[in-house]
């Protein structure tokens, strides 16, 4: 607020609404006065000493000019509701709030092999774990995360990175088609995840690897993998989505579902999240997915720390002045020539 304080902006109602009063008991007040001038004005009326003087009825006529006499108590009336608007202290407040933290560093490994496409997820199992890959992202907070997928080979599609609209972009971009290699190359995944997090200075690392099956590919033991993790200091979350049995894999030529049967065999991945300090998981749908990367997000918090910074302006001199300005135009009005004038 730069008006200055004779302007009238102190005096429109979006002005008082903007403010924050630190003694809101003066401005209750504010509802008296008009009845302590009111009985003031009564009181005068009543006792006041006036000269008996004879006067024909028709010899009395009222003045307009009569009602000057009233303007000095108007005047002092207004000084004192101007003091208790600055008795109230007006203020405005700004408050800024820091928040840093020192971030973890996490790697999304997906499984994108053919036995990603079986429809128990819907509509898959690869496009339910990117939907819900993309919602765990959104509720991190200068975290560096980055992408590895995998099937018969393993790349890394994006590095670490707090450019989370451009994750977001490589997410969609996820094809089957993106690795020719059939298989599932699960120890090379882990690999590639800590090749990119081996020099990574960050208190916390973890990778999240997503699979449907057992090792089938690639040049690296799943188990030898998760001990060179281990050895970078890289936490290791297992999941495998699917169910066993009879899944719902593509359509016939009526469009009914085909059915294939789907084995899981968990052990390797329980023992590569022992090894990596993490914790495996099986899910068998897309809510329960949901939830275990909700988990993971509690379990994988940084501590973010915030300063805030409270500037308060006290705006009450803007009214006391205006009350001094008015009361000595009421002191002028009481004390010289306008006096008797306003009384005549």
């Amino acid at each position: 607020m730069t008006d200055a304080w004779y302007s009238f902006y102190w005096f429109y109602p979006s002005t008082f609404k903007a403010f924050n009063w630190e003694s809101v008991i003066f401005l209750y007040l504010l509802f008296a006065v008009p009845f302590l001038f009111g009985a003031r004005w009564l009181w005068r009326f009543i006792y006041n000493q006036k000269l008996p003087v004879a006067m024909v009825k028709s010899a009395i006529k009222s003045s307009p000019s009569a009602l000057l006499g009233l303007f000095p108590e108007f005047l002092l009336m207004l000084v004192v509701t101007l003091l208790l608007i600055a008795l109230a202290r007006p203020q405005k407040s700004n408050e800024k709030v820091e928040q840093w933290t020192e971030g973890i560093d996490i790697m999304l490994a997906l499984d994108i092999s053919q036995s990603m496409q079986i429809e128990d997820f819907q509509p898959t199992r690869l496009e339910a774990a990117k939907n819900v890959a993309r919602d765990f992202i959104k509720g991190r907070v200068q975290d560096r995360i980055g992408l590895v997928v995998f099937a018969g080979d393993a790349f890394s599609l994006t590095p670490l990175s707090t450019d989370y609209d451009l994750l977001f972009s490589y997410l969609d971009e996820i094809r089957f088609e993106m690795i020719q290699n059939t298989g599932t190359a699960i120890g090379s995944a882990l690999a590639v995840s800590t090749n990119r997090m081996r020099e990574s200075t960050s208190k916390s690392k973890v990778c999240i690897l997503i699979s449907d099956g057992e090792n089938t590919a690639g040049n690296i033991d799943p188990i030898t993998a998760a001990e060179l993790a281990a050895g970078y200091g890289i936490k290791v979350y297992t999941i495998i989505v699917g169910k066993e049995g009879l899944v719902p894999y593509g359509k016939d030529l009526f469009g009914r579902p085909n059915m294939v049967e789907n084995s899981i065999d968990e052990s390797a991945m329980r023992k590569i999240a022992s090894i990596g300090g993490g914790e495996f998981f099986r899910v068998n749908d897309t809510q329960a997915l949901k939830q275990v990367f909700d988990k993971i997000d509690q379990y994988e918090k940084a501590e973010i720390k915030e300063t805030r910074f409270k500037d308060t302006s006290d705006y009450y001199h803007i009214y006391l002045m205006w009350a001094m300005v008015l009361y000595l135009v009421w002191l002028l009005t009481k004390s010289t020539f306008l006096s008797n004038a306003l009384q005549d």
